[in-house]
């Protein structure tokens, strides 16, 4: 357990103002990194992630033999290992990065040599059983620690498979097909809730082909990739705490430049919609096959109404989810959730905490398997929050303070800044007081 914790104290805020250009998308750079040191020649990236989660995808493809360079300008440049890893005697460093873990193992298992993956304590509680069956369908050779990390790989060649998801996720979806993009044959990944897509869109702007229909993807291998330059779009998971304060404020006005805006993450501004905030896209365009834009949000005069999220919304929004909690009780009609249990395995039990310190600054909220329920028309005060040295619920109750009556204290401030080391700055910079 981390014993030294940072704290920041969030000030009640009057109103909600400005505009903002957000640090690069954390999917986007996790895949741009990983398939841009596998692929063949130098990729050049602006506006890549700046968060540890990303960090720790470069530092690992390095140790497998890609270079990385970050210039002078910010912009990263990675020098590819032409679909053929170096295999390292010490072990790969995924730090508290799931995204990292499960797709680097895709990339590895077809690959010569063994190959040993660890994480922080988080990240070694977190669930790997998940990519070992399909992995090992295809013929993979694993050995978990328990179900967990530490993750050991003896990579041989892998037969195609033909697997559907037992649990729809990205992560798994995506180690699959890497794998899939190195072996012969054509692997097909179904899945019964649609995923988000960053992987296919990123695989082929790197040049390989892959065929899609409503509930499956497929790639035939092997493929290789090509070196590509790219503006990474802004995080829309990040925007979403900024999307949330301004929704909170009648009277308020945010613009966020730049914004990744991929249907299968954009589903954040129907709810907010749902909820009355007032959102309208501009300057939308197609960059590497992403959708990018310039998002206004605004709050209706009248304040929110209320909205249910579950079924495939749910699994959409799963990073969203504890912030839309935590602006619950300020809307009139209030927030429930559903169908959301993966909340409970992620970098903390977000269920649990969410509830936990909702009650702290004096929320009425009833606590389920799956979800919660969180009444509207509530008056909150400021609190002492326990983050649980989760960055999302950090900075979710960072949002609630704005609105609370009386300052919050945010224990374990800097888990922030795994995925999102600019957030307080930028928050201070659009709360007027």
């Amino acid at each position: 357990m981390h014993t030294a914790t940072e704290e920041r104290i969030i000030r009640p805020a009057r109103n909600v103002y400005g505009s903002l250009a957000l640090p690069g998308d954390k999917s986007i750079s996790h895949r741009y990194g990983m398939l841009a040191a596998f692929a063949e020649g130098v990729s050049r990236f602006t506006n890549f992630s700046t968060g540890a989660d990303c960090a720790s995808t470069l530092a690992c493809m390095k140790a497998l033999g890609a270079s990385v360079s970050r210039l002078e300008d910010g912009s990263v440049e990675v020098t590819g290992v032409a679909g053929r890893v170096t295999p390292t005697e010490s072990p790969l460093d995924c730090g508290n990065s799931g995204s990292t873990m499960r797709m680097i193992s895709g990339l590895l298992a077809p690959q010569e040599g063994a190959f040993t993956l660890i994480g922080d304590a988080s990240l070694s509680r977190r669930p790997m059983e998940r990519i070992r069956k399909p992995l090992e369908a295809m013929g993979a050779r694993l050995t978990l620690t328990e179900g967990h990390a530490p993750l050991t790989i003896q990579g041989s060649p892998l037969q195609a498979i033909d697997y559907t998801t037992p649990v729809p996720s990205a992560q798994v979806k995506t180690c699959v097909l890497l794998a899939g993009l190195q072996t012969p044959g054509t692997t097909t990944v179904r899945e019964a809730i649609r995923t988000r897509d960053h992987s296919e869109l990123a695989l082929r702007a790197f040049g390989a082909t892959l065929t899609r229909d409503l509930d499956s993807v497929s790639i035939t291998g092997p493929q290789k990739l090509r070196a590509i330059n790219a503006a990474v779009p802004g995080d829309i998971s990040s925007a979403a705490f900024f999307l949330c304060a301004a929704a909170l404020f009648p009277g308020s006005s945010l613009v966020l430049d730049a914004l990744g805006l991929n249907p299968t993450r954009a589903s954040l501004l129907d709810v907010l919609t749902a909820l009355g905030a007032r959102i309208s896209v501009l300057d939308l365009e197609e960059k590497n096959a992403e959708l990018v834009g310039t998002v206004q949000v605004s709050a209706p005069a009248e304040g929110l109404g209320s909205t249910t999220i579950s079924g495939a919304l749910a699994a959409q929004l799963i990073d969203e989810l504890p912030v839309l909690a935590a602006i619950g009780p300020y809307t009139s009609g209030g927030i429930r959730i559903r169908d959301a249990k993966e909340l409970r395995v992620k970098e903390s039990d977000r269920i649990a905490l969410v509830v936990k310190n909702l009650r702290a600054m004096g929320a009425e909220v009833e606590e389920f398997e799956d979800g919660l329920d969180v009444p509207g028309g509530q008056t909150l005060h400021g609190a002492t929050i326990d983050s649980g040295g989760d960055h999302r619920i950090a900075m979710a109750f960072s949002v609630a303070a704005l609105r609370a009556q009386g300052d919050t204290l945010i224990q374990g401030s800097e888990s922030a800044a795994i995925s999102f080391p600019e957030f307080f700055n930028l928050l201070d910079l659009i709360a007027e007081r």
